[in-house]
């Protein structure tokens, strides 16, 4: 169902509401792969014991990625945190995720975010940023927290040259993830074995950016990795923005252009050492919409479109493509949640206007159809699976397979969304509709929820999922509050709302 997030204020964490039986529910961090490990304890009569440890995860000659890692090492929390360091070079801050970053002249700080004020005992926190520079890129020697030192008075030579473009090879947490493809019926790895996604979406790159308020909604490091992966899931669905992919003047550009594509990538690197796969949808476009069931009448892309803006969504998904070429363990999933039908008046030509775009009754901009963007995507060379949701809001997948876009490489999946006020929410529905088309092609539910904080919509609905082989992705990863909408957890340690609490156990028992 369509969304639109409120302004994020101090005390108010955006939820994305849905407009429909629904009041309000939801629509990189690199972990360190460079070493040059510096941590030390900190003096005991501070209160405060500390390590920390830096890492340049990419250097790309003119700039680079820092993971800087704080590990309480003491025996009490560590209430709220500001840790600071020095360059001896000409690093310049660009922009920073999961702490708020600040330099003056040579002297980086980064303060907690608010999602995360408290470091407990023997816990970590990784924070990161990207720089510019020139000449050489020699790594800080010394470290503070709160003020206190928190990191070698002294440290091994810096080295003489800039850190190599690509990182030394470690061993990935369990990683690397699966490369997938459409074999049949189903999805499945590289070497032909099948292969069910279960996961979670995580929220947040959607909207954060072009509220200015930055990448990712919550933590997107390897602790919250792990978090995730606690719950035995395989896959993590990432929504994005076209906006502050495109760069687009509406976004500042701290959180635009080549900053958010570094900081998306930054994340599905994370995912895939981590062995997840990970899913990039197109969330919010552009395309001024007032029509039946319009999320907002802004032409920027700040809510939910019925179909997206061919000026905006072909760019994004070649360059989307181009970016995660020859990563199979990416796949795309080409618009959130279409609904056509709305504006046109009619399902036929809601699906023609899926399929075909141009120019559709009742929307008055040009839309991308569903053709045009597979068409991108296979025009760069790429052959990721792809993604399609059908109409009303990705529930209704009817017509699918009549009219699926023609593919060269026949890698097209099925994207279906189920929420219990959807219409399309029993078994014997999904008998009707969704089962014959699970027997011909995969279907990923790239979104599934109940709107009352519970499991009873889940108890029915994964089993048949189950049953008939079919993806599936909870929404969401985030902490939002239960009662408006369908949040899996209620702290990024992993810990289950009631909602969430019934998925895990549904993994747990797979």
């Amino acid at each position: 169902m369509p969304r639109s997030v409120p302004p994020r204020t101090a005390t108010t964490r955006p939820v994305p509401a849905r407009t429909a039986a629904l009041a309000a529910a939801a629509t990189a961090a690199c972990a360190a792969l460079a070493v040059l490990p510096l941590s030390a304890s900190a003096a005991p009569t501070t209160g405060i014991s500390c390590s920390v440890s830096y890492a340049v995860g990419n250097d790309w000659g003119s700039g680079f990625t820092a993971n800087l890692t704080l590990t309480d090492t003491g025996t009490a929390p560590i209430n709220g945190w500001t840790l600071g360091y020095t360059y001896t070079g000409n690093q310049t801050l660009q922009n920073g995720w999961n702490g708020v970053w600040t330099q003056t002249g040579h002297t980086v700080t980064v303060t907690n975010p608010d999602y995360a004020p408290t470091l407990n005992p023997g816990a970590t926190y990784t924070t990161s940023a990207n720089f510019s520079y020139t000449a050489t890129n020699t790594a800080p020697t010394a470290f503070t927290v709160n003020g206190t030192p928190c990191g070698p008075q002294s440290s091994p030579s810096p080295p003489t040259s800039p850190p190599p473009t690509t990182p030394p090879s470690t061993p990935p947490p369990n990683g690397p993830a699966p490369a997938v493809h459409v074999s049949g019926s189903t999805l499945a790895t590289a070497d032909g074995t099948p292969i069910t996604l279960h996961g979670v979406n995580r929220s947040g790159a959607e909207f954060m950016c072009v509220q200015g308020h930055g990448f990712f909604d919550g933590p997107a490091d390897q602790t919250s990795v792990t978090a995730m992966k606690s719950w035995r899931i395989n896959a993590v669905r990432v929504p994005l923005n076209e906006d502050c992919w495109l760069g687009h003047a509406n976004v500042d550009p701290a959180y635009a252009g080549a900053a958010y594509i570094s900081a998306v990538r930054g994340y599905v690197d994370l995912l895939h050492r981590n062995g997840l796969v990970a899913v990039l949808d197109l969330h919010w476009t552009d395309g001024a919409y007032t029509g039946p069931s319009a999320g907002c009448s802004d032409p920027n892309a700040t809510c939910q479109k019925p179909m997206p803006d061919a000026a905006g969504a072909l760019p994004f998904w070649t360059s989307v493509a181009q970016t995660f070429k020859g990563d199979d363990a990416t796949v795309f999933d080409l618009f959130n949640e279409p609904y056509p039908s709305r504006a046109t008046g009619s399902e036929a030509s809601g699906w023609a206007c899926w399929r075909d775009g141009g120019s559709c009754p009742g929307i008055g901009f040009q839309v991308a159809g569903m053709q045009a963007m597979v068409d991108a995507v296979r025009s760069t060379g790429a052959d990721n699976v792809l993604m399609l949701g059908g109409l009303e809001y990705a529930n209704d997948l009817t017509q699918w397979a009549s009219y699926r876009p023609t593919d060269p490489l026949h890698n097209l999946a099925a994207s279906w969304h189920s929420y219990n006020f959807n219409a399309c929410s029993t078994s014997s529905c999904w008998d009707a509709q969704i089962a014959p088309l699970a027997a011909q092609v995969p279907i990923v539910t790239g979104e599934l929820g109940e709107s009352d904080c519970a499991h009873g919509y889940l108890d029915t609905l994964l089993p048949w999922l189950d049953r008939h082989g079919v993806s599936y992705l909870a929404w969401a990863w985030n902490t939002w509050d239960c009662s408006s909408g369908p949040a899996l957890i209620s702290a990024y340690d992993g810990t289950p709302t009631a909602f969430g609490a019934g998925y895990r156990a549904h993994l747990a028992d797979g």
